[in-house]
């Protein structure tokens, strides 16, 4: 078990990580070695010029920066706060061989926030194409989708079910990592480009999927909604929930300021989270903000964590207890949460992603106490649109049959980021949105 019993007391939303100032940010893209092959660049799936904007900010020239990085990211303040720049771009950095790579995460941060303090430009759009084209969610994938395709000339629509735009930026990562007002802010720069974005519109309801396939071209973004469960005694009991329901309890219905908004969750109590990924860390610290004693369950050893390093530590110093090797098999209580019934993982042979095959420990069972049990094991494509369009093809787990360009088995419907890939990151979302783009403007030109 790692994590103190009592950790750091936080109980705001408030962003932990503050950033870095102007002279820091100057003396960091100093380190950057100006590659002739710039690596970099070949690990950001959206392809940002790398070098180009860290030069600017050596220069001092913030706003040149900015306007470097909007070329190819809309969303630069929100990719600098949440991509994992550690296997991405910082991770392919020359000086990552011998010491800490550039900080590239942090400077494109700045950068974007020194220009939303001091006045926001848009990149040039190209003259109207007479061309209409749908995006279904409004997640990063639709959002970047619905910003390349209006900057190229076409008329957008996107259509989100919810009653506020940005899909997981909104509902699923919290405000402590990434403040709303941050994705507010860059949706409108989205919008100014000339997107409309439906807010409270489901398609097969608001919308009939006729009207959605009257558009000139089509493109899916609806994320990964669907959570998946463990099918183990007990989950249909009060105070299961999975990650995404807790989630979007507390951050798009504030459940946290409860009563004033009428969406409640249990707080203030014992929480066991099962699960080791981001949204697992996510919904941990969360319940601690909510004044829970969390227990984080993960089946293979804390080393083989797959959420970011940065989030685990957090995690940790907030006072999440973390209990490695176990998995939960029993949810008990007869019509609330009282225990997680957990047994003890042993480590076998290497499974293909190169971590530890876990298997159950026979006669190592183990209680602990809870009011709360979040699922934290991951998520896929919500079925209700797919369904709707037969003429889709899916995969075993559900997201999409998409080509290399990101068509879908339905012509003119592309589909882009976890509905077509299962869940990834918010840069991998972004850039499969962006090849998506690429190819319906190539598609509705030829036409």
């Amino acid at each position: 078990m790692t994590g103190s019993p009592a950790g750091k007391e936080v109980r705001d939303f408030n962003e932990v990580n503050k950033g870095l100032s102007a002279e820091n940010a100057v003396l960091e893209a100093l380190r950057c070695m100006e590659c002739v092959r710039p690596t970099c660049v070949k690990g950001c799936p959206v392809g940002i010029d790398i070098p180009a904007f860290i030069q600017q900010i050596a220069n001092q020239d913030f706003a040149g920066a900015a306007a470097t990085i909007k070329r190819d990211n809309m969303l630069p303040a929100i990719c600098g706060r949440v991509c994992p720049q550690e296997n991405q771009c910082e991770g392919s950095c020359i000086l990552a061989k011998k010491e800490k790579p550039v900080a590239i995460g942090a400077l494109e941060r700045f950068v974007a926030d020194y220009e939303r303090e001091h006045g926001m430009t848009l990149p040039e759009v190209a003259p109207p194409s007479g061309k209409r084209v749908a995006v279904v969610g409004s997640g990063p994938a639709g959002l970047t989708a619905a910003a390349e395709m209006a900057r190229l000339g076409h008329a957008v629509t996107v259509f989100e079910s919810l009653h506020e735009a940005g899909g997981v930026l909104t509902y699923g990562i919290p405000n402590f990592r990434l403040p709303k007002e941050i994705v507010r802010a860059e949706i409108e720069q989205v919008k100014r480009l000339g997107v409309e974005i439906r807010l409270n519109h489901l398609v097969g309801r608001s919308l009939s999927t006729e009207e959605l396939l009257s558009y000139d071209a089509v493109f899916l973004g609806t994320g990964a909604g669907l959570p998946y469960f463990m099918g183990i005694e007990g989950e249909n009991l009060n105070g299961v929930y999975s990650a995404n329901e807790f989630l979007t309890r507390v951050n798009l219905m504030h459940a946290d300021r409860f009563p004033e908004f009428d969406t409640p969750v249990k707080r203030g109590c014992n929480v066991v989270v099962v699960g080791g990924g981001n949204v697992a860390m996510d919904a941990a610290r969360v319940a601690r903000r909510l004044g829970g004693k969390v227990t984080l369950v993960y089946r293979r050893r804390e080393e083989d964590l797959p959420a970011r390093a940065v989030e685990v530590e957090n995690a940790l110093a907030e006072g999440v207890q973390l209990v490695c090797c176990a998995n939960p098999v029993r949810v008990i209580g007869e019509k609330t949460v009282q225990a997680v019934e957990c047994v003890q993982m042993s480590m076998c042979d290497l499974d293909e992603s190169g971590r530890p095959k876990p298997s159950s420990v026979e006669g190592s069972n183990f209680l602990i106490e809870a009011d709360v049990f979040i699922e934290a094991i991951g998520q896929g494509p919500n079925p209700l649109l797919v369904s709707m369009l037969p003429d889709l093809k899916r995969e075993r787990r559900g997201n999409l049959v998409v080509d290399a360009d990101g068509l879908t088995t339905l012509g003119r419907v592309y589909a882009g980021g976890d509905v077509a890939t299962g869940a990834a990151t918010v840069i991998w979302a972004m850039g499969s949105a962006k090849k998506a783009a690429a190819a319906i403007d190539r598609m509705l030109r030829e036409e």
